[in-house]
């Protein structure tokens, strides 16, 4: 007599989670550096908790835990730069951009303080016009660097343009579309469905989307919160460079910078290049077809995330990104 056949237990909405991940490790793009003034201290909230970024007299950045080593006071509500270092307005102890104690206005420096930094900080950069900051949960150091992306440093290209939106997802979320190709014919309503070819190398994932003979879509992610992605039509091409910022385990603020290079105005490069930066964001009339934030930011706010979806031989390589992306929690996940 044969065995009935053995049925699969599919998880319903109350066994389901939205966001099940806690935040990864990497740099990633805090604000931009025109936003933050000599002398300024600001409480921002990034990584599931409050930070003080401030910027020094030398015009050097820190990103410090808001709350003071001494008695807990909050730095960014009060606190001020003195020379390049945070000042509690509480009892005006003074910590350095690594943390280290500085001053002691009233007393003998604790023998703690001189022997390590006490108040916990990231380790900063400024690159492209954009404050960086590496963030591990257990304070280990950088283990990979921020990408040479040269469109935004050349003086032959365009003032980089900035697109920001808000959304209730985790970061994971975000990067998975890039593998995703039947979304782009059904949910973005393409008229052909894409080709795409994926690879990971270290720290890096390639996707290579092709649409048809002249439109191709290059990515390369560096990371879990930076890619580097080349729209391409022909002879026109365009980047993207996508630093998404997780807020919280839930909320991503999901940032683009768009370049490309300068051409005369009016000229018909310069039409075919405002045309695919249009068709990038979305705000072109492209027919049918659907921007990001039409159809895609409404999707990530309402789902929840499978630990085993059902997959067809269709779908793009969504194991193989999960994959990668989780070398980047310092706990370990399901994929």
């Amino acid at each position: 007599m044969s065995q009935p056949p053995k049925v699969r237990h599919i998880a319903t909405s109350k066994e389901l989670e939205r966001c099940p991940f806690p935040i990864p490790f990497g740099w990633f793009a805090i604000d931009l550096s025109a936003k933050l003034a000599i002398g300024e201290v600001r409480t921002i909230q990034a990584f599931d908790q409050e930070w003080v970024l401030f910027r020094g007299e030398d015009g050097s950045v820190g990103m410090s835990d808001p709350f003071c080593p001494h008695l807990g006071a909050h730095l960014g509500h009060g606190g001020e730069v003195v020379g390049n270092n945070i000042r509690c307005p509480f009892h005006h102890w003074q910590f350095d951009a690594d943390g280290w104690t500085k001053d002691v206005p009233y007393g003998n420096t604790p023998k703690i303080c001189e022997r390590q930094s006490v108040l916990r900080t990231l380790p900063t950069q400024e690159r492209y016009g954009l404050i960086w900051a590496w963030y591990h949960p257990d304070n280990a150091e950088p283990s990979f660097s921020i990408p040479d992306v040269p469109e935004l440093e050349s003086d032959n290209y365009i003032e980089p343009r900035l697109g920001e939106w808000t959304i209730d997802t985790c970061i994971q979320e975000l990067g998975e579309n890039s593998v995703d190709c039947p979304h782009i014919k059904y949910l973005h309503r393409s008229p052909i469905m894409p080709e795409g070819v994926s690879s990971a190398d270290g720290h890096i994932f390639n996707f290579d989307i092709y649409v048809d003979e002249h439109m191709k879509v290059l990515g390369k992610s560096y990371g879990p919160s930076i890619q580097v992605i080349h729209h391409v039509h022909g002879d026109t091409r365009i980047l993207m460079f996508a630093i998404p910022l997780p807020i919280t385990t839930e909320s991503t603020l999901s940032r683009y910078l768009f370049t490309f290079e300068k051409h005369p105005k009016g000229s018909e490069q310069q039409i075919k290049t405002e045309l695919l930066y249009d068709q990038a964001i979305g705000s072109s009339d492209l027919g049918e077809a659907a921007g990001f934030a039409e159809v895609d930011i409404p999707v990530w706010n309402h789902k929840k995330y499978r630990h085993q979806p059902i997959l067809c031989d269709g779908d793009g390589p969504i194991a193989q990104w999960r994959k990668y992306f989780s070398q980047f929690y310092a706990e370990k996940t399901p994929s």
